[in-house]
């Protein structure tokens, strides 16, 4: 057994949800001599740039939760043509949706049907489409934006494990995307249906959206909120946030083609061109 395997396997007995909800109340702490050395200690442990940052000065902000969420300058991410990155981080996995399945790793493939909560009515405009899966590191900008603008048509929560998320679990456990805690958002656009899954992980004391706050923790069952009012959401505007990392895997229908990227796992930045 591989250390990669080795670190992939502690974690199946481990109080994930637990441990995570712990770390995200000492996140939310305002007490000065808790929140400032933490903060202080993460940006240098990670070389966070906090040039990018709207607030630069780490003292300035109220919790760490509110650092990691921080907002940048308003000319930090210039948005390309076409379809764009919804976030800062690596490119580990995209291509087509063969047969409602996606890559998660060399070996490792998911159901696409599983990924969006099990519905196969909401999985089937997707089945022969893309995806891309961008994974948010410690030291990345941690808000998400829309790739394209688009109509939401209905927000889904489905419950799950909350294991880490990087190239160790993603090698070695199965399912890894659709087998945590995450939000699948459902959006109309002009080039085709599109689903924002952003995926929980361990630590990730919360996900939330611009549109109904905070939606996790929950716990137990599939929740699905449809929306009668439209919320449109324009190109490069915030759709959500991270309180604590993770990945977002994007889902497009057949219409989407994406350049052509370093398929072991390209750097990108929220607003970079990644298709026509």
């Amino acid at each position: 057994m591989d250390r990669q395997e080795l670190f992939a396997n502690i974690q199946y007995p481990l109080p994930q949800h637990a441990l995570s909800r712990l770390i995200g109340k000492l996140a939310e702490s305002r007490v000065g001599w808790i929140k400032d050395p933490f903060i202080r200690h993460f940006i240098k442990h990670y070389g966070v740039d906090m040039s990018q940052a709207r607030e630069p000065d780490p003292g300035a902000y109220a919790c760490f939760n509110d650092f990691f969420t921080r907002a940048l300058k308003p000319d930090a991410r210039p948005l390309g043509e076409g379809l764009i990155s919804p976030a800062d981080g690596t490119l580990s996995r995209f291509g087509r949706i063969n047969h409602g399945t996606l890559i998660q790793a060399k070996g490792q493939n998911y159901s696409l049907n599983a990924l969006l909560g099990g519905d196969s009515a909401r999985a089937a405009p997707f089945r022969q489409g893309s995806f891309a899966t961008v994974y948010l590191s410690p030291k990345d900008y941690h808000r998400v934006h829309m790739p394209l603008t688009g109509t939401l048509r209905e927000m889904t929560y489905v419950p799950g494990r909350l294991f880490s998320v990087n190239q160790a679990t993603a090698n070695h456990v199965p399912g890894l995307f659709a087998r945590n805690e995450r939000l699948v958002c459902v959006f109309d656009t002009e080039r085709g249906p599109l689903a924002m899954v952003l995926v929980g992980a361990m630590i990730v004391a919360a996900i939330e959206t611009v549109w109904a706050g905070q939606i996790t923790p929950l716990s137990g069952r599939v929740q699905t909120t449809s929306f009668d009012t439209p919320v449109v959401i324009e190109k490069g505007a915030e759709m959500g946030r991270f309180k604590l990392g993770s990945t977002v895997v994007m889902c497009l229908g057949r219409e989407a083609e994406f350049h052509d990227f370093d398929p072991t796992g390209t750097p990108i930045r929220m607003g970079q061109s990644l298709g026509a």
